[in-house]
């Protein structure tokens, strides 16, 4: 008995944890509250293989309690040994039709889903971004439009979006839960997919396929605005001047030694398109730093000084000259004041509070 008890308590210790733990988590991270229009048909077949394992498990547990009642051993018949009956064909036809049925159920409409979220035959009528998976950071090319931006992808509201992607260097996955489902990214094909947000808010993605020691820090955020402030962002993007002086001296300094030392090697700001860093365009507009960090002069100063510190592998790590922490602010400076547009992250997360 004493045994026993120790059990159910290690079992309610367990679910009570399991009931806590399930409630963490960031918002827009998570299949279970669709966004999108990829993420409604994956939480209905959620819904959809749930019941039906429910409704095997309620029909096991349910057999075997009676079997257990019923045919248990009673007390005088310890040697008593029941008729032994072999094969009803009654049963082998119920118990081999009820599952092929149940697996029709569950697998008709994720076949259906399946074409559905491959369909690309109205790809040319939409837009279309180049999606490039690197370590340990995301690069959107917008196609038909000169713009070039790294891990902050802005789409409209209520439109698809093709995603056409491919990785520079190892496999990773490109997974959005509140918007879509996940898909590989590989260095050697092409592979495509789409994006339709049903409302204006911030979505984090992640790498779903392990690629390197800094695989679990490869964050990135879709941010889906209305179509007009979509156009008003693709207008200030496309007109942002990469050559601009900043007002303050201290950012000017930082600029000439952004090139000084080497940075635009690497680094892109504007539409040219990138070569082995993300592009820093909107870097002022962006609420991440690497993906991870809050984006303000101390952090973007650490990751200057010692990015192995922050995103281990990563490869900027001893790609430019010394920098000291003067020089390193200078530079932090003028990487925060590029700030191309008034639509952020943080706008749209504004006007959500406001509605």
């Amino acid at each position: 008995m004493k045994g026993w008890m120790g059990k159910l308590r290690a079992f309610s210790l367990l679910a009570l944890t399991s009931l806590i733990l399930s409630g963490c988590g960031k918002e827009n991270l998570t299949a279970l509250d669709p966004k999108g229009y990829g993420s409604n048909i994956s939480f209905n077949l959620i819904i959809l293989t749930t019941v039906v394992m429910l409704f095997v498990l309620a029909v096991v547990v349910i057999v075997f309690t009676i079997v257990l009642i019923r045919f248990r051993r009673k007390k005088g018949q310890e040697d008593y040994i029941p008729k032994q009956v072999e094969g009803n064909k009654t049963l082998e036809t119920i118990w081999t039709v009820i599952p092929i049925i149940l697996l029709l159920i569950i697998a008709v409409p994720t076949i259906m889903a399946t074409f559905d979220l491959a369909d690309e035959s109205d790809a040319s009528d939409h837009l279309n971004v180049e999606v490039t998976g690197n370590q340990f950071w995301w690069h959107f090319n917008y196609e038909g439009k000169e713009i070039q931006t790294s891990q902050d992808l802005y789409i409209p509201v209520g439109e698809k979006v093709y995603l056409n992607m491919m990785s520079s260097d190892v496999i990773h996955s490109f997974w959005v839960p509140a918007l879509s489902g996940k898909m590989d990214v590989n260095p050697d094909n092409e592979n495509t997919m789409y994006l339709k947000a049903e409302e204006e808010g911030v979505y984090y993605g992640k790498c779903a396929e392990f690629c390197g020691p800094s695989h679990s820090l490869m964050d990135f955020k879709v941010i889906a605005v209305s179509p007009d402030k979509f156009d008003q962002w693709t207008d200030d993007m496309e007109n942002a001047d990469p050559d601009a002086e900043p007002d303050k001296a201290v950012a000017r300094e930082g600029k000439s030694l952004f090139e000084q030392k080497n940075c635009t090697a690497c680094h892109a700001i504007g539409s040219s398109p990138t070569q082995i860093g993300p592009n820093l365009t909107d870097f002022g507009n962006r609420t991440r730093l690497a993906g991870i960090k809050d984006l303000n002069k101390e952090n973007v100063v650490d990751w200057i000084m010692d990015p192995e510190a922050i995103k281990p592998g990563n490869k900027m790590t001893g790609q430019y000259p010394d920098v000291s922490k003067d020089e390193a602010g200078k530079i932090a400076e003028y990487l925060l004041q590029l700030k191309p547009t008034d639509v952020t992250p943080d706008t749209v997360s504004d006007s959500e509070d406001d509605d």
